[in-house]
């Protein structure tokens, strides 16, 4: 199979370089990568693929105003239509923007967003903005790509970013089958339209493929293949695997001493995040919490980590675990890009923690997988609301649901409630075992350690044109 691979951001290297996917991919057949990797990055990626491995940076946008007032009318029509929780709370913001042009762009679109709320009205607004996008130069620089090295599949890691409109329109209309991953559980009902038209959607599990068929029903249950997510696949890697003194010695913890990772959001939606750090090592050093409990902070792999500087000075004994992650671009997960390192790491401190404590992240999957107890945080230490919401709305957001309802991670409306969830999971971890098993089953479903393989398979069926035969699989 001829693949090219479209990496718009960091998540996307995560999950498909550093994975074992793109190693596969490549002993496979050709493999053309369009990405946004810096060159000294990429010079770690290349050794371990191999020849036949070909690197394309990709091409500017050049986004006019018309297409992007197109694209952000689309936005706001599909959260007119849908009305999720998260989509109702974004509508709920006032338009502001930093100057006069970039208002009017917003007022605009969602205006025409507000009336195009509708499937007709999406498909007649898809339409239009498809039409002006071809008109792109980096549409006819796509288009000149593929007719050289002629792919049989377009896959692309991420399905909102705007940089992956020109390349599958080109491919679109080179004949070239076109699929994209739907990257995280969060992203259906939580974030943007998905930004293309593609031709078939990969997805974690049954649960995430009955999201993609309620919330865009020009989609038809052929078009979507379930085929788990790489995202996890080292957690069942036991060459990764580290003991427990050695990992704490890396760390620098004591291995006698159970370990707490507190994860941290991005500054955006968890903005209290260093306050709630100040209080769980404040709980700990009262004896609130009991055990002599150690605490290693995680950051958002966006979030550059200044803001704990303050509670880092006040409590030295925190760990701090920055992840290794690249920063190329301030803030935004397109500049940010992992190193192998920090999938190791990551692997060894969801499997050696005691508990995880974090503000409705996916992070709860990833410590629910190893059977680590999750505490969430559901109040705010700062009045009004710093996120300009409670925190506690977070947990009302219809991905999340399931974990509430399963009670696979127990919730903290108050400080008192926090102290009192870390003490019952760390005098006994095995509490809520059976509710975790049943959220990972639901959100993950597949087994782990082959999703590689069960995506080069799909794309290369997808390649030679066999669609009805996986349909078939899917309807068995």
């Amino acid at each position: 199979m001829r693949l090219a691979l479209l990496l718009p951001d960091g998540v996307g290297v995560r999950n498909f370089l550093l994975s074992g996917f793109a190693g596969l991919a490549a002993r496979c057949g050709r493999l053309d990568i369009l990405h946004v990797v810096p060159d000294e990055l990429r010079a770690e990626l290349d050794a371990s693929l191999g020849p036949d491995v070909h690197w394309h940076r990709l091409l500017p946008s050049g986004e006019g105003r018309l297409l992007t007032t197109l694209r952000n009318a689309l936005g706001y029509a599909h959260m007119y239509w849908a009305r999720t929780e998260a989509m109702r709370r974004r509508l709920q913001r006032s338009t502001s923007s930093p100057t006069w042009g970039r208002w009017a762009i917003t007022a605009t679109a969602r205006a025409v967003g507000r009336m195009a709320a509708s499937p007709s009205g999406i498909a007649s607004l898809e339409a239009w903005h498809r039409r002006v996008a071809r008109r792109e130069p980096a549409v006819e620089g796509y288009r000149h790509l593929f007719a050289t090295v002629r792919p049989d599949v377009l896959f692309c890691s991420h399905q909102r970013p705007p940089e992956i409109v020109a390349p599958v329109l080109a491919a679109r209309e080179l004949g070239i089958p076109t699929a994209t991953f739907i990257f995280s559980w969060d992203n259906l009902t939580s974030k943007g339209r998905i930004a293309a038209p593609f031709d078939h959607y990969l997805v974690w599990s049954d649960c995430m493929a009955e999201e993609l068929l309620r919330y865009y029903p020009d989609v038809t249950r052929r078009q979507v293949h379930v085929v788990g997510t790489p995202q996890f696949d080292p957690y069942d890697d036991d060459d990764l695997r580290l003991s427990r003194d050695d990992y704490f010695r890396q760390i620098g913890a004591d291995p006698a001493r159970p370990l707490i990772c507190f994860s941290g959001g991005d500054a955006g939606n968890c903005p209290d995040d260093p306050h709630h750090v100040r209080l769980l090592l404040e709980l700990i050093r009262s004896g609130r919490i009991k055990g002599g409990p150690q605490v290693i902070l995680r950051p958002s792999p966006v979030d550059p980590g200044n803001r704990y500087a303050q509670v880092r000075a006040e409590f030295p004994e925190l760990l701090y675990a920055p992840p290794a992650w690249s920063h190329t671009r301030a803030g935004a997960w397109a500049g940010v890009i992992p190193r192998a390192s920090d999938v190791t790491f990551l692997a060894n401190l969801t499997y050696h923690s005691s508990l995880n404590i974090n503000v409705a992240s996916t992070m709860t999957l990833d410590f629910a997988i190893h059977d680590r107890p999750v505490v969430n945080l559901a109040f705010d230490m700062s009045q009004p609301p710093a996120a300009g919401m409670p925190l506690r709305r977070y947990y009302d957001f219809e991905h999340y649901r399931p974990v509430a309802e399963f009670g696979a991670a127990r919730i903290s409306y108050s400080p008192e409630q926090l102290a009192d969830h870390v003490n019952a999971y760390l005098a006994d971890p095995g509490l809520d075992r059976e509710n975790r098993r049943r959220l990972v089953e639901l959100e993950v479903q597949l087994p782990l350690g082959k999703s590689a393989e069960r995506i080069l398979e799909t794309l290369g069926r997808l390649g030679r044109g066999q669609v009805e035969s996986l349909a078939a699989e899917r309807t068995a």
